[in-house]
């Protein structure tokens, strides 16, 4: 099956797409068909060596995925299954889900809801699915939508473009902030009610005052 390889022979990264067998995937009690993996920042650090996630060689990267199981052992799960994966390490310590299969522990799986798709599942992603942990956060604190401006720093991002959206559904008034001006009407098309540059907090203490709330990425 082909997979992302990273290797790290001497020193000196390496990535390629070639063929790995069954047999060299990591222990793990359910084997996944995968059908979708998404590209996040992580994995871009990765894949460059930008940073030091990759703790492990060689590695397949893929922070997160989304499949039909093919094998399993774990008592939650049987071959059909559709499941999702996101973090447990994945990508860094565990081969991840940018390959044909991916053998993990059935306790990091998620079973995929009726309604959704595996392509909706990855589409959502990782970064859908933070954000809606901010959201929920949010809510479980007592924030209304009437309490005032929600702040989501990074909003052009897919962690921030998803919070903008999803909490402009719910009614709140979202103020977007980017060091992408040029991205401003694409937040506005999510649903920020005001776009805030960057560039004019940088450098300034400015505490938020009790009507303003920060989340994003």
């Amino acid at each position: 099956m082909k997979a992302v390889l990273i290797e790290k022979p001497e020193n000196t990264q390496s990535v390629s797409v070639t063929e790995v067998t069954e047999e060299q995937l990591p222990d793990g009690d359910v084997l996944v068909d995968v059908a979708y993996s998404t590209l996040n920042y992580k994995d871009a650090l990765a894949l460059t060596g930008k940073a030091p996630v990759v703790r492990r060689f060689p590695m397949v990267p893929g922070i997160d995925f989304a499949g039909t199981v093919a094998e399993s052992s774990h008592a939650d799960f049987k071959p059909g299954d559709r499941v999702i994966l996101n973090g447990w390490g994945v990508g860094e310590k565990h081969w991840g889900g940018l390959a044909e299969r991916a053998r993990v522990s059935g306790d990091w799986l998620v079973p995929l809801p009726a309604p959704i798709d595996l392509r909706q599942a990855a589409a959502i992603g990782t970064a859908g699915y933070t954000a809606m942990l901010c959201v929920l956060a949010l809510e479980r604190q007592g924030v209304m939508p009437g309490d005032g401006e929600i702040v989501v720093s990074g909003a052009a991002g897919g962690v921030g473009s998803v919070a903008t959206a999803l909490l402009a559904g719910k009614g709140y008034q979202v103020a977007a902030v980017t060091g992408r001006a040029a991205e401003a009407d694409y937040l506005r098309g999510l649903g920020a009610a005001s776009v805030i540059d960057r560039s004019e907090l940088t450098g300034k203490v400015r505490p938020l005052g009790p009507e303003r709330w920060s989340g994003g990425d």
